[in-house]
């Protein structure tokens, strides 16, 4: 069972390797692109619905970090996988890769097994949407199950610019 994350407590951080060799703590934004971070967790070089929503997101780094939000994509896949989908798609910002199945229960998310060869060779994350705040905490949490269901882009860049202008608070915190 994934342990569960809970708004506005801090983060677990992980740092993980990146497919241009650097590394990268997810929930440390890099300060020169935002002072708070969104961590896209993304199935892998598999799904042909992640490559869209990658596609798409790459055309919207900018716009996150117009709002400070820093950027960072991360999947289970190799680096050789991961590499080959951000030369394919043309990706432009960060991608963490080798999100190991412990990460991936320390951040909560759901794993699932292949369902054949063909399709990858190892677990994989479903998908996620984190955005954690300058000072660690966490602002959004969406985890999925299923391919099928994450965050509509444009409406998560509305929302956190409404809540940047505002300093609208973490919401669903009630008894926590």
């Amino acid at each position: 069972m994934p342990k569960t994350l809970t708004p506005g407590a801090a983060f677990p951080k992980q740092t993980v390797q990146t497919v241009d060799g650097s590394q990268v703590v997810l929930g440390t934004p890099d300060a020169a692109k935002g002072d708070w971070q969104l961590v896209i967790v993304y199935r892998g070089k598999h799904c042909p619905i992640c490559k869209n929503y990658l596609t798409e997101l790459n055309g919207m780094l900018s716009d996150f970090n117009a709002i400070d939000v820093d950027v960072v994509a991360v999947s289970a896949d190799p680096l050789e996988k991961a590499k080959a989908e951000v030369d394919e798609i043309g990706y432009n910002g960060v991608v963490g890769v080798d999100l190991s199945i412990a990460q991936m229960h320390d951040l909560g998310l759901f794993v699932s097994d292949p369902r054949s060869p063909e399709e990858t060779d190892r677990p994989f994350a479903e998908p996620a949407a984190f955005v954690v705040r300058g000072d660690g905490a966490l602002q959004i949490v969406d985890i999925s199950n299923a391919p099928f269901a994450r965050p509509a882009l444009k409406g998560l860049l509305d929302g956190l610019t409404f809540i940047r202008k505002n300093d609208y608070p973490v919401r669903g915190t009630h008894g926590v």
